[in-house]
């Protein structure tokens, strides 16, 4: 499960965020290109926009739940 003491420090502000446990895998991105990008350099991936919608928050959600190492957090905002 995500720990927001471990957040990614690209991650833009608000409900959903990435921790330090993502593996990379193209999964959000993939799932939710709106909201999630990848940090070329390092190898990972953060939320680069929140939300603004009913769609993309159901997306996000999703990401979420089937990230593969539960890196995708909810700050239950």
């Amino acid at each position: 499960m995500a720990e927001v003491q471990n957040k990614l420090p690209e991650n833009i502000s608000g409900k959903f965020y990435v921790d330090n446990q993502c593996i990379d895998c193209d999964v959000c991105r993939d799932t939710s290109p709106e909201n999630f990008t990848r940090n070329d350099e390092n190898g990972y991936s953060y939320v680069h926009k929140q939300p603004e919608t009913i769609e993309e928050f159901e997306l996000c959600k999703e990401a979420r739940e089937i990230c593969p190492v539960e890196a995708i957090g909810d700050d239950g905002n």
